[in-house]
């Protein structure tokens, strides 16, 4: 799996938790969602993302697979 499908898999569980977690727990778990959705966006237009600069630093590199 390489780092973009990493980033992919982990931003659409973060996205389906929290909107589980609003439903069942409470409504401010959708500010989550918006965050996970912010940083999409922003990633889309400055090619930065958090996620994968961490991924990196763990040593995996953009196009290796595990």
């Amino acid at each position: 799996m390489t780092i973009d499908r990493v980033v992919m898999a982990v931003a659409g569980s973060f996205i389906l938790i929290s909107l589980v977690l609003a439903h069942f727990h409470h409504q401010n778990w959708l500010w989550f969602t918006a965050f996970v959705g912010a940083n999409l966006l922003q990633s889309a237009f400055t090619g930065k993302c958090p996620m994968v600069i961490l991924l990196k630093k763990m040593g995996i590199k953009p196009g290796s697979t595990f």
